[in-house]
């Protein structure tokens, strides 16, 4: 596999394809450029989604973003290119992409895209409470 910016994204088998599971990857060093002034654009990437058949490879993840970095984009629309190619290479379940983009002129700006597999529906969530952040050490003798 190539250490250059690549559009090509790779797939391999989905390991439990008769389960919903969720995989959830943050790319925080997304760049492109805008349009308007060529300045640089910086925005951290979380990508969600259920697969069927595919997940993404994380190499070819990471070289696909990567091409980006100089390529002129405005936030929406890149968010929906990503998102259309990660659909087309992973035919999933669900996928949504969230790009939170750093502040530029005193402005930030978040844009969130998302399919859904028709006739996919999600199982109910279970929620099942929080783990106490305060918990005492077991190993510590009490009073």
């Amino acid at each position: 596999m190539s250490t250059r910016p690549s559009r090509q994204l790779e797939t391999f088998p989905n390991p439990n394809p008769a389960r919903d599971y969720l995989i959830h990857i943050e790319l925080p060093e997304f760049t492109c450029l805008c349009p308007l002034t060529g300045q640089p654009d910086f925005a951290t990437l979380v990508l969600q989604y259920v697969p069927d058949r595919r997940n993404v490879e994380l190499k070819s993840l990471k070289l696909y973003i990567w091409s980006f970095r100089d390529h002129g984009a405005f936030h929406e629309a890149v968010t929906n290119q990503v998102l259309d190619d990660l659909k087309a290479a992973l035919q999933p379940r669900f996928i949504r992409l969230t790009s939170r983009w750093n502040v530029r002129g005193g402005i930030t700006t978040t844009v969130v895209a998302e399919h859904r597999k028709r006739g996919w529906k999600p199982a109910p969530y279970v929620h099942l409470g929080h783990l106490p952040v305060d918990a005492p050490n077991a190993l510590e003798p009490a009073g």
